[in-house]
């Protein structure tokens, strides 16, 4: 196995960019280098490892399952120099956040505020996605922690929830007559629905539907929340949104919540990470800042 390690490393690079050129390029070989050792890999491992495409490579189901081990393995490689760099400089540190642009805006800043005040020397990174990207971020090792939007059914993951938020509906003052009243959801199906096009939020909505025996079609489906509050905002229908995050526009007035009568079960904001790789010291000081004010908030709000 030792005599492969130069072998697994080029394979996870070739499995990340789905592409020998790439690989090629960003490790500074030629292709059929590249493309000898890869062949060299199957032939030891006397298994198929790439779908070989005029365009590129995709992984096989075996190469599939031998990625997800091999990025594992260079993780815990990564985390263990990162350990030794820490014992050196103790303060040093860098770590990369997955998360979306809405919870980033809406709930992340005040925590990267507090921890670049507490731990300035201390780096991080911001990678964007939707939470279903940023999951697939954290299992490849280009991100050290998510904060996305749960329920997250992962056993390779570790998940804490940390903020309870509720999904509503909101609208403009075109449906004011007959939304100001309570309405049940059968009958707001049958308004125009705004959804987000592809997200967890939107799954957990739709799931609880299901469960109701209603589809739901959206006549609009967007890619951010903000765009969401804005249709909604000039009448182009009735938006599903995060009521936490919704509150300058129901505050001022500008949109209204629908009265369910049978409203969306609650669910969270939380944060994952690998079970199975250890967190830098920074990744954990942040977490550690994350979870003492959710602690204090929720002290605050049992007195």
């Amino acid at each position: 196995m030792i005599g492969k390690l130069d072998l697994y490393y080029l394979f996870y690079i070739v499995g990340k960019n789905k592409s020998f050129s790439k690989a090629a390029k960003e490790l500074y070989m030629s292709q059929p280098a590249i493309s000898q050792s890869m062949a060299q890999l199957e032939k030891e491992l006397d298994t198929r490892l790439f779908n070989r495409l005029s365009k590129g490579v995709t992984l096989t189901d075996e190469g599939n399952l031998l990625f997800e081990y091999v990025s594992s393995a260079l993780q815990f490689i990564q985390a263990g120099e990162e350990k030794l760099l820490e014992f050196k400089n103790l303060i040093i540190g860098e770590f990369k956040i997955g998360v979306s642009d809405t919870i980033s805006r809406f709930f992340l800043l005040p925590y990267l505020e507090t921890f670049h005040n507490r731990y300035p020397n201390l780096k991080f990174k911001i990678v964007n996605g939707t939470t279903w990207e940023i999951i697939a971020a954290l299992k490849a090792g280009e991100v050290n922690i998510a904060v996305c939007n749960l329920p997250v059914d992962d056993k390779s993951l570790e998940v804490k929830p940390l903020l309870e938020i509720q999904d509503t509906f909101v609208y403009g003052e075109k449906y004011q007559k007959e939304l100001s009243k309570p309405t049940n959801l059968e009958e707001l199906v049958k308004f125009p629905l705004i959804l987000l096009d592809n997200s967890n939020s939107r799954r957990y909505v739709e799931e609880f539907f299901l469960t109701k025996g209603i589809t739901i079609q959206p006549e609009f489906e967007l890619g951010s929340h903000e765009l969401l509050l804005e249709f909604a905002k000039i009448n182009l229908g009735v938006a599903c949104v995060t009521k936490e995050f919704s509150e300058e526009f129901l505050g001022k007035g500008l949109l209204h919540e629908v009265n369910l009568l049978e409203p969306i079960p609650k669910r969270s904001i939380g944060i994952c990470y690998l079970k199975n790789v250890p967190l830098n010291r920074a990744a954990e000081r942040f977490v550690d800042i994350m979870e003492e004010n959710m602690r204090w908030k929720s002290r605050i709000e049992s007195r």
